[in-house]
This record gives C-alpha cells, structure tokens and sequence, in this order.
C-alpha cells in the first residue's frame, strides 16, 4: 500500500507532539514527534493501530508540521508512524531543516528512505522484510524481541547494516518482565548489542 496523498508537501498526520524520545541512542531527549497515518507492516503488538489507516487523519501541510514544532524549543524532529518511510519524506525533512531541526526517522526499513533524514532508526519487523537497501542506510538498528528465537533473527540483520551501525535490543513491551533478563544474558555474551527500553511507558509519557 503506497500512499495515497499526491502532493509531496502534505502528509496525513495522525499525531504530533512534544516529550522526550523514548527508545534506543537518544532515549532521553527533549523532541518533537510527529506521527504519520497509514501502515502496511502489521505487527500484531503495535501499540498505535490506529495509525494504520492514513484516511482517517488529517492531510497536514509541511509548514503547518514545521512551524507547530518550531513553537518548542527542541531542535530535534522524529517522524514515526505507521511506516513514515512509506512518503517521500524530502518536503518535510527540508521545511524541518528550514526551522533549524535534526531530522530523525523511525522506521521498519520495508520501504526505501526518501528525504533528508539525519539519523534513521530501522526497527525490523518480521511481518513485512526491511530492504537491504534501507539496512545499509541505518545509525541504529533496534530489534524487537519477542521470544528467544528473535536473537537469531537480529543478527540476520546486524550482517546487513553498516560497521558504524548501532545495535540495540528491545524487549516487546508485554513480555517485558520475562524477556529482560533473556536480553541482558545475551548481550553479555554478544557486547556488540545495547539493550534499548521504552523509557517513555515507565514514566508515563506519549
């Protein structure tokens, strides 16, 4: 499923807001979300479903999404989704860029990377293979575990991406107090691998 919005310039937004990034290399830090509609990847444990159908949000104009962020005072941008990385993406990243932003992409990898992204987060999901084109492109690679045999699925991943590629492993929320100490084991034995947690559900964020 392609987008269905034409225009380049206006994407279908169902959410967009300020808080702290939650996950992987800049858990942490104050910025500026912002959630496209439409998903065809369909993992069972999304916790946004509603994100899936682009036609039940508004079509938001790439000004509209810029200057909305630029009313904080963060510099740093994630555009997320749903599978953002199913838009060309050039548009926003450069009206973001125009607002003095850091452009970060959240995304499956199942689609190719369009637009100007500063650090692109490619989080592989086993209904719908990344590209290998996608994999290569990652800063960060961070897979989640759902039960032991993911292990082996992510390191058919970490062969694909580049040397200066981050590696993280997150468990999936639900599983989180069984699956923990499965991770924390493995990467001792495997110190390649970071352990990535949702800090924004232990504190109550979006």
């Amino acid at each position: 499923m392609k987008s269905e919005v034409s225009n380049t310039d206006t994407y279908p937004v169902m959410e967009h807001f300020y808080t702290l990034q939650g996950e992987g290399h800049h858990s942490g830090k104050a910025a500026y979300f912002i959630r496209l509609g439409g998903c065809d990847v369909g993992c069972v444990w999304c916790d946004v479903k509603d994100s899936w159908d682009a036609s039940k949000h508004p079509v938001l104009h790439t000004n509209e999404i810029a200057q909305a962020a630029a009313e904080q005072p963060c510099n740093l941008a994630v555009i997320t989704g749903g599978e953002p990385a199913m838009y060309d993406l050039s548009d926003l990243c450069n009206g973001l860029h125009d607002k003095k932003f850091k452009t970060h992409i959240e995304t499956s990898g199942a689609y190719p990377i369009q637009g100007d992204l500063d650090w692109i987060t490619v989080s592989p999901k086993k209904f719908k293979k990344p590209l290998d084109e996608t994999l290569k492109l990652a800063d960060e690679l961070k897979v989640v575990i759902f039960n032991t045999s993911d292990f082996e699925w992510a390191e058919t991943h970490a062969v694909k991406v580049s040397e200066h590629c981050l590696l993280y492993l997150q468990p999936e929320w639900s599983k989180k107090e069984k699956i923990i100490p499965e991770i924390i084991a493995y990467i001792e034995q495997h110190p390649k691998w970071q352990l990535s947690l949702q800090l924004h559900k232990y504190i109550n964020i979006p």
